[in-house]
């Protein structure tokens, strides 16, 4: 069985959620924190063979003595992020399994992750190297300039929106990161994109949505119920 390791940053500092000194990804979602959602599905698959939650260094002593047990549990390894993202994640990689043969990032704010998409994603991942979820933008869009004013149309044919998981054959991450862990990037396909390596997109979903703000939250806890 192909073996996939799978990272879940949790170490942003939350300053668009507007939640008080609770970051989003411990806020409570349908009785359990939004982190562990996506956690409790990726660690019970068999063909997981490890995850790890990357957190801030800020968040040791509080996530330990909330979540410690449940980790345990769980069998979810916790890592302590570095100075930006790709730091995190370097730190992530760098405590992963090394027998798996390929590694996935998901966000640890995706809580709408399910079974069905992550099986798509892993599938696409196997057969090219790297895939994505991803979504079609469907609205009209209008580079806006810094005075306020529409600049300009910007045309939506092939813009697609990136979700989480995204995940790659073990050789390909690795690299990116060796090559421009150091370089600005917002995810990891942009990392692998520079690599020249093509990267699949598979057709992700609204439930998946990445929590940023409370109304997302709202709307993540209607789709979750309307689920169960």
């Amino acid at each position: 069985m192909i073996k996939f390791s799978v990272i879940l940053p949790a170490a942003g500092r939350s300053t668009r959620f507007g939640g008080g000194e609770l970051k989003k990804v411990y806020v409570s979602l349908l009785g359990q924190p939004v982190w562990l959602h996506s956690a409790r599905l990726f660690a019970a698959r068999p063909d997981v063979s490890d995850v790890v939650v990357v957190i801030s260094a800020d968040d040791e002593a509080y996530f330990r003595e909330n979540f410690g047990e449940v980790c345990q549990e769980i069998g979810v390894q916790i890592v302590l992020g570095g100075e930006t993202r790709t730091d995190s994640i370097a730190n992530g990689i760098d405590a992963l399994d090394s027998s798996s043969h390929f590694i996935a990032i998901h966000d640890a704010a995706r809580p709408g992750i399910d079974n069905a998409m992550v099986d798509a994603v892993f599938n696409a991942a196997a057969a090219s190297g790297a895939a994505i979820l991803a979504l079609p933008v469907p609205g009209t869009l209008k580079r806006v300039s810094a005075e306020g004013t529409i600049s300009e149309t910007v045309p939506r044919d092939g813009i697609w929106e990136a979700q989480t998981p995204q995940v790659f054959r073990r050789p390909v991450i690795l690299e990116a990161y060796e090559k421009f862990r150091d370089e600005p990037a917002t995810d990891d396909a942009s990392l692998v994109e520079r690599l020249g390596h093509p990267i699949t997109v598979v057709k992700g979903s609204l439930n998946n949505l990445k929590i940023t703000t409370q109304d997302d939250l709202v709307v993540a806890q209607r789709l979750l119920s309307e689920r169960s």
